[in-house]
């Protein structure tokens, strides 16, 4: 072997070696990443932490996650990849050592209603299997087990019920599947039988005869057509006998004329002794909401209707209908509605004027809702000289309402009328969402929904039990269904999650929850050799449930997997194996890697990278945010809210006194949303600002005129195109167009503020509509975005670039950082004031054009935080904040509770539902729900300052933050 090729055996084994130990990237530039250098060691647990827009994400998920998925994708055929999002790739030199990639990030599962905790974790998949397999069905009406009917049964039944009448009789051969069904038919054919019912419609069987491939078919053979007579009962019990041969089990009649004909099931599998009442065969699907077989008609599986709420139609009874009392009618006014209104009330004798409070309840029943079927004589003027009188029969104002929302073709009056509506349980399934037959069906006395309404933590007991209770036989059968329940269960609870219930919707769960149940689904899995990137799974999550996780996360690294998590929570951080520091500021400003290694070895890095990072000093203790020497007193005044009983509240009434910081804590699961964001915010949003969004039930409010408004701030984006960006929101960009509309160069060409927007037509380029840059469909491959030619990016056309101010364009100004635009516009009071609440929220780097998607959730909160701040305060406003510190680094939590303190300063009440201990004993006041989670919780069990609070016997948040004042 030449000495050539012996140096390239060497380097390329050292390299395979070191690709099995460690992912190493080289000349990472991903946004504001400084082309770094970094070693991860694989199949370990790794933690990578920074200031909120350091450059963590750029790296877990734009470069790590985003090659390793894009590796994975390009393996596979370029039909296959045209169905796939695949990702660009990162900018990076190289990377080695990579796995396929996971990605859980803070992002809800799913924005459909059907999906629920059950079917996402697919344990719902395995309770249908186990309710069709050893679920008993009870009858609808005797309420009684049914039991399997014998041929010579069902023909009795039919000669005693159909005699005298013509049937026809007919075999169920295939039920809700896809297929052509091209071989069915010649076979059938080929056995003498000439008729089908496809779906049901009548058709010959024909040579060659096919159906939709893709499309869900039922097909029924037709066996029979004949007299139920004396003459003819031998032959009624042949074509019975094939039938049931020919449809497993299953026949079909059916009876009366051909314009309304009825049909009759007939099983040898399933019927009520007692009234005959014939059943289905279980299967899975009849348990699915999402199959028409399982689905209640009335809601459509949904297990719930929208329905018209009488609070929103009448939203103040001491007005009169002619004033508007009746919302979607308005005030009174020449219309065909209102003509029939007047005519009707007219005639039942209610009195239009009157205040809705003081009309007869059934009076004005009959009028909402219609009352005798007696028509009415309405009037309707074509014109001033032409009026025609209508016989016309009055359904209702409701009931009109209705029959016009379900048959418009018109989208806006469907919302306008849905703003009428509200959710309501549906009357037949009562919120069950199947057919009341699939809801017979019981095991251990409990059908499928009543089970999927238990917590995590009831359904593992009731499961646990269950094999218990099984005979024989049913425990052969479902032994590995349950095995599997069981498992997924048990994974659910190690994520923190013990408090959701099956049936819980998708929609409502935090990003922090949707994260853990894919975690909990990803660890059933039990797949080997993949990167996970996780994006901080703590969010959310209680002190108490941390060491659950993080275990959680320990055991999918201990199968062999490579965990990569974007975290700032202190406990997270001192149990990973190797933590990446990403730093030293934000934006700009950061975008290197400032320590890297064991956290138990920070301590031995050189003094001068310990105060680079802050991180470290945090850790370390070097740096604290400190709890206040004095905290504020309540001024005296209370915001009560009373008798609140949504979900698992157990009729709480919160009192919050106003001019304070007030943190509401508690377990994961406690009440703490269901309080404050779907009761409390609700409620004073409606009041407010006549939102139709209803709040949880409540008894009262009281204190509503100690405040004037109400404002959520969260980490969602401040827009979600990139048309928008932080001075947009601020409306910083308002004064400067109108600053560059006044330079004299504008005046002399007739500018004005609107041409200085790269949304209107006047001043943006054409050839990119303002956008700067262009999008090419690359059909399988990831769209390509090139800049535009004609702007180079700028946005503007030539003409508004021309106008200039100290040299610089309207385009040159939006790509300034803060920072730069302070400096820049010093002289000009109104700009450099808004700029200057940008600068104090710790924004400096960002650019005042930045695309608004590219923000984090941090930095769109503080953009927020400043656009209030820069607002007059009234000292009557009380803020909302759920898990503000989400994404925030230490030092970013000391920054927002500065600002936060700044509003309560104004006189203002800042309300924030939290779990981090740095923000927790900084309150004034403390409100702990619990004790636990889900039906443990629900309860206040403790109120009182820090310091108070850490003597509650009863609380868990106590326990952690008892610790935390101890180690101040």
């Amino acid at each position: 072997m030449s000495e050539k090729n012996k140096i390239n055996n060497i380097n390329l084994s050292e390299r395979s070696n070191g690709n099995l130990s460690k992912i190493v990237v080289r000349g990472a530039r991903e946004h504001n990443l400084k082309n770094i250098n970094v070693e991860i060691p694989r199949d370990k647990f790794v933690v990578i932490t920074g200031l909120s827009g350091s450059g963590k994400s750029s790296l877990a998920f734009d470069t790590l996650y985003a090659e390793g998925q894009r590796r994975y994708i390009e393996c596979l055929s370029a039909y296959a990849r045209q169905f796939l999002d695949v990702l660009k790739k990162p900018d990076v030199d190289s990377i080695e050592g990579l796995s396929p990639a996971i990605s859980i990030e803070q992002k809800t599962i799913s924005h459909n209603p059907r999906s629920t905790v059950g079917t996402v974790t697919e344990i719902y998949d395995y309770l249908r299997l186990l309710f069709a397999r050893i679920g008993t069905q009870y009858c609808v009406e005797c309420k009684i087990p049914v039991e399997q009917k014998s041929l010579d049964q069902i023909v009795e039944e039919i000669i005693k019920n159909y005699k005298g009448q013509k049937i026809q009789i007919l075999s169920p051969i295939v039920k809700g599947r896809k297929g052509h069904y091209r071989d069915l038919f010649e076979n059938l054919l080929k056995q003498g039988f000439t008729k089908v019912r496809v779906d049901k419609q009548f058709r010959e069987i024909e040579e060659g005869m096919e159906l939709g491939r893709y499309n869900i078919h039922d097909i029924d053979l037709v066996i029979d057509r004949l007299l139920v007579d004396e003459n003819h009962e031998h032959r009624l019990s042949e074509s019975c006998e094939l039938a049931i041969n020919k449809g497993s089990g299953s026949l079909l009649i059916i009876y009366g004329s051909d314009k309304q004909p009825g049909e009759k099931l007939f099983s040898t599998s399933y019927s009520c002794p007692s009234c005959g009442k014939s059943y289905e065969s279980l299967a899975p699907n009849m348990f699915s909401f999402n199959s028409p077989y399982g689905a209640c008609k009335h809601c459509d599986g949904m297990g719930e209707i929208r329905d018209f709420d009488i609070n929103l139609v009448i939203p103040d009874p001491k007005i009169s209908i002619s004033e508007g009392g009746i919302a979607p009618l308005g005030k009174i006014r020449d219309m065909w509605l209102w003509n029939q209104v007047s005519s009707y009330a007219k005639k039942i004798g209610l009195d239009l004027e009157k205040p809705i409070s003081e009309l007869p309840t059934e009076l004005l029943n009959q009028l909402l809702f219609g009352g005798d079927d007696q028509k009415i004589d309405v009037e309707y003027k074509f014109s001033e000289n032409r009026a025609v009188t209508y016989q016309y029969k009055f359904i209702g104002v409701l009931p009109s309402f209705k029959h016009q929302y379900q048959n418009t073709s018109s989208e806006s009056i469907r919302k306008y009328i849905e703003e009428y509506m509200s959710n309501k349980t549906c009357p037949v399934c009562k919120g069950g969402r199947l057919k009341i037959e699939n809801l017979n069906v019981l095991i251990d006395k409990k059908n499928i929904f009543e089970v999927c309404q238990y917590d995590i933590n009831h359904s593992l007991k009731f499961f646990i039990e269950l094999s218990t209770k099984l005979d024989k036989r049913s425990l052969i059968i479902s032994k590995i269904v349950l095995k599997e329940i069981v498992s997924r269960l048990k994974f659910l609870i190690e994520v923190g999650l013990s408090y959701l219930s099956l049936n819980r919707s998708v929609r409502t769960l935090s990003g922090g929850e949707s994260q853990r149940i894919r975690l909990a689904s990803q660890i059933g899995s039990e797949l080997v050799g993949i990167m996970y990137v996780l994006d901080e799974p703590s969010i959310g999550l209680h002190q108490h449930d941390n060491n659950k996780l993080i275990n959680s996360l320990k055991r999918l690294r201990d199968l062999g997997n490579t965990v990569i998590v974007v975290e700032h929570d202190k406990v997270m951080i001192n149990n990973a194996d190797y933590l990446v520091d990403m730093g030293p500021g934000a934006g700009i400003h950061g975008g290197e890697v400032i320590i890297s290694g064991s956290p138990v070895n920070i301590s031995k890095n050189n003094n001068q990278q310990i105060n680079k990072s802050l991180t470290a000093q945090y850790i370390l203790h070097k740096k604290k945010i400190d709890i206040p020497p004095i905290r504020r007193q309540p001024n005296g005044k209370f915001l009560i809210l009373e008798g609140a009983t949504g979900n698992n509240l157990k009729n709480v009434t919160l009192a919050i006194p106003l001019g304070l910081f007030v943190c509401v804590t508690g377990m994961s699961g406690s009440g703490k949303s269901s309080l404050i964001n779907d009761t409390l915010y609700p409620a004073l949003s409606k009041y407010f600002y006549k939102s139709l969004t209803n709040p949880l039930p409540y008894k009262e409010i009281k204190g509503l005129e100690y405040i004037d408004k109400v404002i959520e701030i969260d980490q969602s984006p401040i827009g979600r195109t990139p048309r928008s960006n932080p001075v947009t929101y601020t409306g910083i960009f308002t004064l400067i167009r109108e600053f560059f509309s006044m330079l004299p160069e504008s005046k002399v060409r007739g500018y004005r503020a609107g041409r200085f927007s790269f949304n209107v037509k006047s001043g943006r380029c054409e050839d990119c509509e303002g956008g700067g840059i262009k999008k090419i469909e690359m059909n399988f491959l990831p769209d390509v975005y090139v800049t535009c030619d004609s702007c180079n990016g700028k946005r503007y056309n030539k003409e508004t670039l021309e106008v200039k101010y100290k040299g610089k364009s309207i385009a040159d100004v939006l790509e300034m950082t803060v920072e730069e635009a302070l400096d820049f516009f010093s002289e000009i009071p109104k700009i450099k004031k808004k700029l200057e609440t940008l600068f104090d929220v710790g924004l400096t780097y960002i650019k005042l054009g930045q695309q608004a998607p590219t923000l984090s959730g941090g930095e769109a909160q503080r953009v927020k935080l400043a656009t209030e701040l820069s607002k007059v305060s009234t000292g009557k406003t009380i803020y909302l904040l759920d898990e503000p510190t989400t994404g925030l680094h230490f030092e970013d939590v000391r920054i927002l509770l500065k600002l936060l303190n700044k509003l309560v300063d104004k006189g203002n009440t800042v309300v924030v539902i939290e779990h981090n201990m740095d923000v927790i004993k900084c309150a004034d006041l403390i409100i702990d729900l619990g004790p636990e989670g889900g039906e443990k919780g629900g309860k206040i069990i403790a109120i009182g300052t820090p310091e108070e609070i850490i003597k509650s016997k009863k609380s868990f948040t106590a326990k952690y933050l008892r610790e935390e004042l101890k180690s101040v």
